[in-house]
């Protein structure tokens, strides 16, 4: 007989400040919408909301050739703000010619990302030439004429970074073009962020993405739910988590922050039932120490195991490595696994309890999991405890990577990626009749390190904000500085275009985006379901914009000619798409989407049977050392240890309104923070610094430090602290995780300390 399922939906560390609402979403949502759905810009909005294409936002996007508001399951009203405001950002008018001649570079560095984001839409090419103090209007053709040389470099010293942002077709030829040259040096957003989920899955299942469909997770029977705020960063998965608690349906949240939205969110698309009442999310809410994951999974298997809720055969015929796993959790002491993660045995139990008795479970997860130093055996703990449970390869359950770009995932699979897949590379090995290098390319991380040592003298990239996105923002910037030629790709200005400059010349080339295309491109969501964008026009009739596709293809047929593939041809991206059949697999069906319209799910990919595409056919499940998390002492900053500085574990993270480096509003109103240069902590902590909420501290990494920084009480707990990302990226540098190069933004150690205290500071 199956044990009650234990209720603890509000977590142990969840007093939060007196601006922090009852609910997420809500009423708030509503009122944005109609203010700008229902002002001048309504009709510009409405248009493209029902256009049909995949939303700009998140990778639980809407859209596609089912239209606005619908979701890859058909069901319509799939609403979000994160829509409206990428939408809204992207329908700015043109920056106006003569902008970039009346301000000098060093007065657009003094632009936060809000400020970057407000300027306007992109509307012609420029260049910031070595020595001269304004970027200047300069002709494509220019452009292309400076790419050109720029990419006949020695192939080891050209390299790309890419986002999300961009089109399937954008994607493939990018990184063909890239790899023809005999250069693998396509480093992607990606790096940064769920690089850990494709490593580890790999590994475990041999496949990089979620295992589970839209229709798989509506048939679950619990969700837990890790490390992930999809109450900010994908709302729309809010709707199927509040379809399973009405449907009596279990979801355990894991977070050391309790985010108001996964406890109770009101979303729109219920406006009877949840919108402002609001829904219960959390059945049972986790609050483990940051970077304690591992020993978290580890006590929910000795728990597992101690009242036999594993499942043995299914491990014997479908798993390899289990005896290994089942023996470590068995041998470590119950006091080690609590006093690492900062759970007690009750609430581990309690985990257990609703994942052992559940006939499903999906474990999903986002950042949380993936930006620590151990992120790997953080993706594999999880993974361990599916298999455990038998809950990967059948109807409702899995692993599922929750991922924040819209098409991030179809850029891995497209190949944009320093680790390519063996068949795809025997794939465009016929395709370009010749091999390509085996060279190691540069992820992210190592590409900043590569160029601060001189090693890169040209970049293209292709969306993002490689600035921004990189912990030690002083690095980042030194070592793009040391490139030649640096060519941003992009729909709207960022902090990169003004800090990520390059030696000798940088280029902004502005490019349509995905409603706006003449020509329809694929994206692909985080659950590998492709979906087809119809064409669109751009509301600047006057500007000089180009697709993406053109510029690429044209630079391709420069540096290549037109062998062995009509490098030019691939301006058509009907033809990309048939290239793309030929050399990805689960991409098949493709090649004739054109002719059917059919959006399709990704071959191979959703595991409804436990049928693995490793090397001997079975699952993995490997050992996970549980982590040494102490911390340094204040003295490792820099200050005494009997002065008043406490030395806290923190989180980066986006405010409510924001998508990746970029900020639409200062505050977060979900979490009472009323703007960017605030950190969010336990009142116990605040109190033991001697700091009353709204006081102002100094918080020190080992890089910088960020002065008169408003302290906000918050549902974190102890010993953690969160602000915001990129803003205090300024301050650290992250160690990486050694298999996947992804930083640690999860578990930064820094000081705080009262500036008003007398300090003495270690000379």
């Amino acid at each position: 007989m199956s044990e009650k399922a234990p209720q603890q939906p509000v977590p142990p560390f969840h007093e939060t400040n007196a601006d922090t609402p009852a609910l997420g979403g809500g009423l708030p949502v509503v009122k944005y919408w109609a203010e700008h759905t229902l002002s001048s810009e309504g009709p510009a909005l409405w248009k493209t909301l029902l256009h049909n294409s995949a939303c700009l936002s998140c990778s639980w996007g809407t859209g596609g050739q089912k239209g606005g508001f619908t979701n890859e399951a058909g069901e319509k009203v799939q609403r979000c703000m994160k829509s409206v405001e990428a939408i809204s950002s992207e329908l700015k008018p043109g920056i106006p010619i003569g902008f970039f001649e009346r301000f000098t570079i060093s007065q657009l560095q003094q632009l936060d990302s809000r400020g970057a984001d407000r300027l306007g839409r992109l509307s012609y090419p420029v260049i910031l030439r070595a020595g001269r103090p304004y970027y200047e209007r300069i002709s494509w053709s220019e452009a292309l004429d400076i790419a050109t040389a720029a990419f006949q470099k020695a192939p080891e010293r050209v390299a790309s970074y890419s986002s999300g942002r961009s089109s399937n077709e954008s994607a493939y030829i990018l990184q063909l073009m890239i790899r023809a040259l005999g250069s693998n040096n396509l480093a992607d957003c990606s790096d940064m962020c769920h690089a850990p989920s494709t490593t580890g899955l790999k590994e475990v299942l041999g496949t990089q993405t979620s295992v589970v469909s839209l229709e798989s997770l509506k048939e679950t029977d619990c969700v837990v739910l890790v490390g992930s705020n999809c109450s900010y960063n994908q709302p729309r998965l809010m709707n199927e988590l509040i379809k399973l608690r009405d449907k009596g349906k279990q979801i355990i949240v894991i977070n050391p922050m309790m985010e108001i939205g996964l406890v109770k969110f009101g979303s729109p698309s219920f406006p009877a039932k949840s919108l402002v009442q609001g829904s219960d999310i959390a059945n049972l809410y986790l609050q483990p120490i940051p970077g304690s994951d591992v020993a978290l999974f580890v006590g929910i298997q000795k728990s597992l195991i101690e009242r036999n809720l594993i499942d043995l055969d299914y491990l014997q015929a479908h798993t390899e490595g289990a005896t290994a796993v089942i023996e470590q959790a068995r041998s470590t002491d119950w006091q080690t696994i609590t006093s690492t993660c900062g759970v007690s045995q009750a609430e581990i139990k309690a985990a257990a309890t609703i994942i052992g008795n559940a006939s499903s479970v999906v474990f999903a997860w986002g950042m949380g999991v993936t930006q620590h130093q151990n992120s790997v055996d953080n993706v594999f703990s999880i993974c361990n405890t599916a298999l455990m449970t038998g809950n990967i390869g059948k109807t409702g359950a899995g692993v599922m990577p929750v991922r924040g770009h819209s098409n991030v995932q179809g850029f891995g699979s497209m190949g944009v990626t320093v680790h390519l897949k063996q068949e795809i590379q025997q794939a465009l090995e016929r395709l370009l009749d010749r091999p390509l290098s085996r060279v190691q390319g540069y992820d992210t991380r190592s590409l900043i390190e590569a160029a601060d040592a001189g090693k890169v003298d040209s970049l293209l990239c292709l969306g993002g904000n490689l600035y921004a996105a990189n912990p030690n923002s002083n690095e980042a910037k030194r070592a793009l500085g040391k490139i030649e030629t640096v060519i941003y790709m992009a729909t709207k200005p960022n902090l990169g275009h003004f800090h990520g400059l390059g030696s000798q010349q940088t280029l902004i080339l502005p490019v349509l985006n995905r409603f706006e295309n003449p020509h329809k491109t694929t994206v692909e969501s985080g659950n590998n379901f492709v979906r087809l964008n119809d064409e669109g026009q751009t509301h600047l009739k006057e500007a000089d914009l180009k697709p993406e596709i053109t510029f690429l293809a044209e630079l391709a047929h420069r540096l290549h000619g037109d062998q062995p593939i009509d490098w030019r041809r691939l301006q058509d991206p009907e033809y990309v798409r048939r290239l793309i059949a030929q050399t990805i697999p689960g991409y098949e069906k493709i090649g004739e989407i054109d002719r059917t319209k059919k959006e399709f799910t990704i071959g191979g990919r959703i595991l409804d049977q436990p049928k693995f595409s490793t090397p001997s056919g079975k699952a993995a499940l490997f050992v996970t050392p549980l982590p040494d998390l102490s911390l340094p002492g204040p003295e490792s900053f820099g200050i005494l240890a009997d002065q008043p500085g406490i030395v806290l574990a923190l989180m980066t993270g986006r405010s409510y309104s924001q998508h990746n480096t970029v900020v639409y509003q200062i505050g977060d109103q979900y979490r009472g923070m009323p703007h960017r240069n605030c950190i969010l902590v336990n009142r116990l902590d605040a109190q033991h610094l001697g700091v009353a909420e709204h006081g102002l501290v100094t918080v020190r990494g080992d890089v910088g430090q960020l002065e008169k920084v408003e302290v906000i009480y918050g549902a974190v707990r102890p010993g953690a602290a969160l602000m915001f990302y990129p803003e205090v990226n300024v301050i650290f540098s992250a160690k990486n995780e050694t298999r996947s190069g992804t930083p640690a933004y999860k578990r930064v150690p820094v000081c705080v300390y009262s500036p008003n205290a007398a300090l003495s500071l270690v000379s």
